[in-house]
């Protein structure tokens, strides 16, 4: 048996390896970054290969700086942005075009179409909500506007996947064409009930079954690694999770109620609420987290699709800060925002809302508004929009979420967890292991190849980082929060205006 399990996770902005020990300690870790590319309004693009090269590059990385080789490794665990969606050649392996990133918004017609039609039946059906995220609407948009999709597919040589599918199948070496119930079930095509392929919305949107990859449980072995494209060796692809059921994972979140947040480029609230299936409502779906021996675990999650993305637009679109530690460190040396508050609805704005037509906004500037009102004002929205999403699950549930656990980079911020925990009147906890997605993965290839004997065993080897006390009056919490429900109200369809104006 080998020494070391090894976690992936493929985010949007990057790749992250983990080689992790018996004792769930993290000894190496390799990062490397990928590009976006934004070809029009609404629209959100990644390179197939260069995901796949930032992969590679990441796990060779995490080999080098723990000194191993590759035969030690024991088994592989694959995480990756959900929902980001490709096609390509089975003969050759070759990508049609780019992948369309779950960001993407040019769906949203055809999700206003199957909203309209269907009402609440897909989602009683799916655990979903129809959004332009969900991968399907995108086969669907490849189906019937990409020329080179619809030549392979009369031929019998299309594939679809999301980014776990394609990593495998670049690892296998165009063996094994596969996914898993965690990544299928937010794709809008998984049954919730029996996580088969839903035929009902198969048919709707006239997605042939030929296309799609074969769905299993989350730990199952998946494959074998092609030893010319996984640096010589043979190693058992073990494990295969979206990354906010991973982070979850990662977070030590086993046990119904416990919840986290992840603050990439969007923030990802997810809690665990165990076998139980709790049908979606207005801003919250219902993913299944994990399937492990047969044994399914659900949960209940809301989703913004900017939160670090807005710092990132802070760096490279206005040229604000140099970067995410520079918006942070601003935004501490201002006693407030100034009065300041920043909507960061550039696709619209996420749960509870979901509205397609929201755009980004800033009220309350003035001439004594700095670069460090604008910084703060940005990382606060991220923990007004974790606060919304919050009081929507704490509604849907009656839990009352007692402690809430963040990761994802932006949650290196103490001020943003500061933040968090003010606004919501709970403690905020950060664990040490900040890398949870690749960190669930590996946790998951490890307990299937018998690394480890069970998820619980796993789980107990969370390390608490620093935990943040809310310090506010309930006054001056609801005082605050009221200004950001004024400004989200104010940036409600502002993209149904008309070119030069308002509508």
């Amino acid at each position: 048996m080998g020494r070391y399990v090894l976690g992936v996770d493929q985010s949007t902005s990057g790749s992250t390896a983990l080689i992790v020990d018996r004792d769930v300690r993290v000894l190496a870790r390799g990062q490397a970054p990928v590009p976006r590319y934004l070809p029009r309004p609404g629209w959100v693009e990644q390179d197939a290969w260069e995901l796949w090269a930032a992969t590679e590059r990441a796990v060779r990385l995490a080999l080098q700086d723990a000194r191993i080789p590759p035969d030690e490794i024991e088994a592989i665990g694959l995480s990756n942005q959900r929902e980001t969606t490709m096609v390509w050649d089975r003969a050759t392996g070759e990508p049609v075009g780019r992948a369309i990133g779950w960001q993407d918004r040019r769906t949203q017609p055809l999700c206003d179409r199957l909203n309209a039609e269907c009402g609440t039946a897909v989602g009683e059906r799916t655990g979903m909500l129809i959004l332009p995220n969900c991968a399907a609407s995108k086969l669907h948009w490849l189906l019937e506007n990409d020329r080179g999709a619809q030549r392979l597919l009369a031929a019998d040589r299309l594939l679809y996947g999301t980014i776990d599918s394609w990593l495998l199948w670049n690892l296998s070496g165009g063996k094994e064409h596969a996914t898993d119930c965690s990544n299928a079930s937010v794709t809008l095509m998984q049954n919730a009930h029996t996580l088969a392929y839903d035929e009902f919305v198969l048919d709707r949107l006239a997605i042939p079954r030929s296309v799609l990859p074969t769905i299993r449980g989350s730990a199952e072995l998946f494959g074998y690694t092609d030893p010319e494209r996984f640096f010589g060796q043979r190693v058992p692809v073990a494990g295969i999770v979206g990354d906010q059921q991973a982070a979850l994972l990662g977070q030590g979140g086993i046990r119904p109620g416990m919840a986290k947040n992840s603050y990439g480029s969007g923030a990802f609230l997810v809690m665990n609420l165990g076998q139980e299936f709790v049908s979606p409502s207005p801003g919250l779906f219902s993913p299944v987290l994990w399937a492990v021996d047969g044994e399914i675990s659900y949960g209940l999650e809301a989703m913004s699709d900017v939160a670090g993305a807005a710092l990132r637009w802070l760096q490279t679109g206005l040229g604000l800060v140099r970067d995410s530690a520079e918006a942070a460190m601003l935004a501490e040396r201002v006693e407030d925002a100034g009065g300041v508050y920043f909507v960061p609805a550039f696709v619209g704005i996420g749960a509870p809302h979901y509205d397609a037509l929201a755009r980004g906004t800033m009220f309350g500037i003035t001439e004594q508004t700095t670069r460090g009102h604008i910084a703060r004002a940005a990382l606060e929205a991220m923990a007004y929009q974790t606060r919304e999403a919050v009081d929507s699950m704490r509604a849907q549930t009656g839990v009352p979420m007692d402690v809430l656990r963040a990761d994802g980079g932006a949650a290196r911020s103490d001020f943003l967890l500061q933040f968090q925990a003010d606004i919501l009147g709970v403690p905020v906890e950060r664990p040490q292991v900040m890398e949870t997605g690749a960190l669930g993965a590996a946790m998951l290839a490890g307990v299937q190849v018998g690394y480890w004997d069970s998820l619980e065993e796993t789980a107990s080897h969370w390390t608490l980082g620093r935990r943040f006390e809310p310090r506010w009056s309930e006054s001056r919490r609801d005082d605050m929060y009221a200004g950001w429900l004024e400004a989200i109200e104010r940036s409600a369809g502002w993209g149904a205006a008309r070119p030069g104006g308002r509508p």
